[in-house]
Order: structure tokens, then sequence, then C-alpha cells
């Protein structure tokens, strides 16, 4: 147990990181919806691919430290820990999520979006809800 507060600041690090991306790539998909200038959209689209590909490596590392919690450490093992199952659900909702940036992504750079900036805007608010729905799960553990 004596590494245990580290794996889980290094856990609360990658997760609080990943989530930085997944508020800004969307953020970053509204503008390429609405530009129109060439040159805006090839900077655009270079700073969305360098923010997915760091994305990816945070997103690793959160889970490796989360499954390290869970399966290293026991967390949310045992009765009453029906928050855990929960929470994994929203962590696998939250892969698809950063499936879907990568994916939208692919559509700007072979010119083929058809996606406005208001569905992107909506977009955006997805990992909000689930940041708050987990955070729910794992402070409160309400089952």
């Amino acid at each position: 147990m004596v590494f245990y507060p580290w794996v889980k600041v290094f856990h609360i690090l990658f997760v609080t990181s990943w989530f930085a991306g997944l508020f800004y790539m969307p953020r970053i998909l509204v503008n390429l919806a609405m530009e129109n200038h060439p040159p805006t959209t090839e900077r655009l689209l270079l700073m969305a691919r360098k923010l997915y590909r760091f994305m990816t490596i945070l997103a690793v590392l959160a889970l490796i430290f989360g499954l390290l919690l869970w399966l290293g450490y026991g967390i949310g093992k045992g009765p009453g820990n029906g928050w855990l199952h929960a929470k994994l659900t929203l962590v696998i909702l939250l892969i698809g999520y950063h499936h879907a940036c990568g994916s939208l992504l692919k559509k700007f750079e072979k010119g083929v979006n058809k996606r406005s900036h208001v569905w992107f805007r909506w977009f955006n608010e997805v990992p909000v809800i689930l940041l708050l729905a987990i955070l729910i799960l794992v402070v409160v553990k309400p089952f």
C-alpha cells in the first residue's frame, strides 16, 4: 500500500489532463465547422491532430493507473461497490467519445464534414455531463 497514494495521484492527474483535451477538442471542431479560410483551417487541423495524439497518450495512462487501482489495490471490489460498475460504464462511453472526436477530425481532414458548428457546440457538452456523473459516483458512492 506504500505506492497507493502515488498511483491515485497519477490517475487523477492523467484523468484531469485527458478531460482538458476532451473539453478543448470539440471547441477546435466548432471552429473548423465555421472556418472558410484555408490557411486557418490548416492551422486548426494541425492543432487538432496534435491534441488528439496527446489526448490518446493521456487516456491510456489514465486507464492504466485506474486499472492498477481497481485490480492491484482492490478499489471498488466487494459488496456495496456498484458505483464502480456504473463508473466503468461511463468510462467506456468516454472512450467512445474520444474515438468519436478522432473520427470527426478525420472527416474534417478529408473535407467531408456535414455537421454544423451548432451540432459541435452540443457535442462539446457530452464530456461535461460524463465528468459530473463520474465525480458523483466516485465521491458520493450512491450504491
